[in-house]
């Protein structure tokens, strides 16, 4: 049986849209799931959404579980095929509004600050020591799984794992087949 894991789960929305993709491929129907988030209110939102997907298109057959804050993180990544990651460190309010505000202040105008210009390197070197014990905890438990990195700024996070962690990582973005 594979094992996701997906780190973030309190994204609700994206979290849908990328294990509700799961579950229609015939090889990932009878997967286990691990839905992992510091958040306990975001997290229940995610599992009765993912819940009613795997019940209406899945008829049950995958397996989830939920894992709360980082004294579960290592539960959650054990055993897992495949990590994949859409964390927000900071949150948008305040980080994402001052990966605006900042560059603003001095005359530098963004239009995506989570990914590129001085917002995103802010982001990035949030994130980063997050990933950094994620890889740690993969290293220990979870060896062999693919670190699919949703967060961004994409390349930055990517580009990082690659470079400084053994974690076999590939990074990815879910908006593509919209644009």
């Amino acid at each position: 049986m594979v094992k996701i894991t997906f780190m973030g789960a309190g994204s609700t929305v994206f979290a849908k849209n990328v294990l509700g993709d799961c579950m229609c491929v015939d090889s990932l129907k009878d997967c286990e799931i691990a839905l992992y988030d510091i958040d306990p209110e975001r997290l229940k939102e995610s599992e009765l959404m993912l819940q009613a997907i795997n019940k209406n298109i899945n008829n049950g057959r995958a397996k989830i579980k939920t894992y709360l804050g980082v004294e579960q993180r290592k539960d959650a990544l054990r055993s897992a095929d495949f990590v994949v990651n859409a964390i927000q460190v900071g949150g948008y309010d305040p980080c994402t509004i001052i990966d605006f505000e900042v560059p603003k202040k001095y005359g530098l105008r963004q239009t995506i600050g989570d990914t590129l210009g001085i917002g995103g390197i802010m982001r990035a070197l949030r994130t980063i020591p997050v990933l950094d014990d994620f890889a740690r905890d993969m290293e220990e438990v979870c060896p062999n799984a693919y670190f699919l990195n949703y967060t961004n700024p994409m390349s930055i996070l990517t580009g990082y794992m690659l470079r400084y962690t053994p974690v076999k990582t590939v990074g990815l973005c879910h908006s593509v087949q919209a644009c």
